[in-house]
């Protein structure tokens, strides 16, 4: 049983998820929750302090907190997952294998999956649909050491990342993505239905194993209509980095790639 200011702290959590307090609402005060809770204001304030430290509510002395944001997010397998992230949504998701090919490794290859001279790896494109609607291309580069495993997968396999795990244990523990917009070209318009030119969703992530090993690196490109993401701020906790894009000139002249390091993607 955890102290009474961290399970008056969690419901308060559970109610700004489930926007009982929306983003912009004001907490009831300090003697308003140690009524209904039963408790001193003391240990109250020991609540809200904990929610002020992750940037939900707002406080300023004499006034009453404000929500600033909600919580509510996904686990890091609905956000590497197509599929589980469908599911949460209770959409149906599949799958399609267009493209499957061995190749020998770029030095991009090498660089974002830790590979050596004369490495081979596997590049596979699919097609990702919600209730038979296609929203989602990717263009997956797997390392050598687990493409065997991923040619064995159907080509209409609903989720990749499950399968892997079914049959290696394979557990998908970190990722960095780089988000931005492209215009859709020939092929990328063909394949999800859209005009050439479209503004799509791209999300370049390379993923790794829980000892930092690179899996895959991958360039996704979804419907601009079709997804969003969200990120979550503040003083205490950051995830989110603004960096300048190809089109930016550093002072010197040079262009900003914009690319994140070695092992991040692009």
């Amino acid at each position: 049983m955890g102290a009474r200011h961290e399970e008056i702290a969690n419901a308060l959590r559970r109610a700004i998820d489930g926007e009982e307090y929306a983003v912009g609402a004001l907490l009831p005060s300090e003697s308003q929750l140690a009524t209904e809770y039963r408790v001193s204001r003391g240990t109250v304030r020991q609540a809200i302090a904990a929610l002020t430290s992750e940037g939900l509510i707002g406080s300023r002395q004499g006034a009453r907190r404000v929500v600033l944001a909600s919580r509510r997010g996904q686990s890091f397998a609905e956000l590497c997952s197509f599929a589980q992230w469908a599911h949460s949504l209770g959409r149906t998701p599949t799958g399609l294998v267009i493209s499957s090919r061995r190749r020998p490794a770029t030095a991009e290859d090498a660089a974002r999956l830790h590979l050596g001279d004369g490495a081979e790896v596997l590049q596979v494109l699919r097609v990702r649909s919600l209730d038979g609607e296609r929203v989602l291309l990717e263009r997956t580069v797997y390392a050598d050491w687990i493409a065997p495993d991923v040619e064995h997968i159907e080509p209409d396999c609903e989720s990749v990342t499950q399968r892997l795990y079914d049959s290696t244990g394979l557990v998908f523990t970190y990722g960095e993505h780089l988000i931005d917009a492209v215009a859709a070209g020939t092929r990328d318009a063909e394949l999800l239905g859209l005009r050439r030119g479209s503004p799509l969703l791209r999300v370049r992530r390379v993923t790794t194993t829980h000892t930092g090993r690179p899996v895959e690196w991958s360039d996704d490109r979804y419907r601009s209509d079709a997804v969003n993401f969200s990120v979550h701020n503040s003083i205490g906790s950051n995830p989110l980095a603004r960096q300048a894009g190809p089109g930016i000139a550093l002072p010197d002249g040079d262009a900003r790639q914009g690319r994140p390091g070695k092992g991040s993607p692009t």
